[in-house]
């Protein structure tokens, strides 16, 4: 097996990630790697030692975004997950992005990690950042109900990694207890579930949700 991926299961960018080579059937190793608790050899991989990173033989590469790309154009017989044409890819690109820079602020930065993170890490959680942070989410979730439409997905039609990443902040959400209003968002929410019924994504969670269990229970 010559990829590994370097992270932590409950990061949205390693998740990214791992449901990306999911849904490619592409073997991989994970190996576990805190952003808070990085070893010196880490930041060879990464000189800003964030998650995820990736081994592929002698060939090393950090970031989600670029990772997922580099698989994609690798493996080009592989279903296409950032786009199949101009148009597709550059939209792809852009709900990725939004999700990573707008969403993960909010959800995972803001919400997750105080709710969850601080704690297992023997912190007090900062409730009043966590309101602050969720009085910001609606717009972007207005934009996204928007964005989504009547559509399954977002983009063409199937499955891409702007479903992906957009999914991949909601776990963190849920996680830490909040759940999209389905009265308001419907069709997010709906698109949510959609996703997470997924048997690829449905397992990943179940063994992410284990993880957590563990975590919490050992605070």
């Amino acid at each position: 097996m010559s990829l590994t991926l370097y992270g932590a299961p409950l990061s949205p960018f390693v998740r990214k990630v791992r449901l990306f080579l999911a849904e490619q059937a592409l073997d991989y190793h994970l190996e576990m790697v805190t952003p808070w608790a990085a070893p010196a050899w880490y930041r060879e991989l990464n000189p800003l030692a964030r998650i995820p990173a990736l081994r592929d033989g002698d060939f090393t590469l950090a970031d989600s975004s670029v990772i997922c790309q580099y698989l994609q154009d690798k493996h080009t017989d592989r279903q296409p997950l950032c786009g199949s044409d101009p148009e597709a890819r550059a939209r792809v690109r852009w709900l990725e992005k939004y999700a990573d820079y707008e969403l993960a602020p909010l959800t995972t930065f803001g919400v997750f990690r105080n709710r969850v993170l601080k704690p297992i890490m023997g912190k007090a959680s900062d409730e009043a950042a966590v309101q602050a942070h969720l009085e910001k989410l609606p717009p972007h979730l207005d934009y996204l109900e928007r964005a989504l439409g009547d559509a399954d997905y977002f983009v063409g039609g199937a499955l891409s990694v702007a479903d992906l990443a957009t999914v991949c902040q909601w776990v963190n959400l849920e996680y830490a207890g909040e759940t999209l209003d389905e009265q308001r968002w419907p069709k997010l929410a709906a698109h949510y579930a959609r996703i997470k019924a997924r048997p690829l994504v449905r397992d990943l969670l179940t063994g992410e949700r284990q993880v957590l269990a563990q975590l919490c229970g050992a605070r």
